[in-house]
This record gives structure tokens, sequence and C-alpha cells, in this order.
């Protein structure tokens, strides 16, 4: 049986565009406000919901698990674009379900 749950939080970066991939120091910590069963598979989908700085934030996650992820803004960063990291506060909105 498949489980959904959904939220949303207020995110900012005031850090530098991270460019090391698994370096989640900025990161911030969300958790499920029911932990998933033990070996679920999790899936997490964010949806940037606000537009109150200009830059465009690419949004990362980390180590999703059945109790809750990481995740911080990161803009858009490389093809000719080059971001300083620092993002004004959005609001995101977050889906996570068992596949």
């Amino acid at each position: 049986m498949s489980m959904v749950q959904s939220g949303k939080l207020t995110l900012s970066s005031d850090n530098a565009t991270e460019t090391v991939g698994g370096r989640t120091t900025t990161f911030t910590q969300v958790t499920f406000p029911t932990p998933f069963p033990a070996g679920s598979e999790v899936v997490v989908q964010t949806t940037v919901q606000t537009f109150n700085g200009p830059e465009t934030p690419g949004v990362r996650l980390h180590d999703v698990s059945n109790t809750g992820f990481l995740i911080r803004f990161n803009e858009l960063y490389g093809g000719g674009v080059t971001s300083d990291g620092k993002h004004t506060a959005e609001t995101v909105g977050w889906t996570a379900y068992t596949i």
C-alpha cells in the first residue's frame, strides 16, 4: 500500500553556491510528520511556490529516508550562469510517497 505525506517550509540561503557533491553542512533537515515504514523506498518532490527573489532557486535534496530529507537552495550555476548562491526566503512545497 502506498503512503503519501506533504508539507511546506520557508527556505532561504545565506550561503555560497555549493559545488561539491555530498557536502551537506548548509542543508536544512525536514522530518516527516509520521515516519514511513522501515525499509520503504521514499520519493520526495518539491516545488517553489513563491517568486520573491529574481534569481532561479535550484532545489537540492539529499539523504531521503523513511524519516525525512535534507534540502537547500542552490541557485542555478553553470552553462554560462554564475550565482553567488544566496537567495531570499521562498515557500517550498513538498510531497513524499512510497513506491
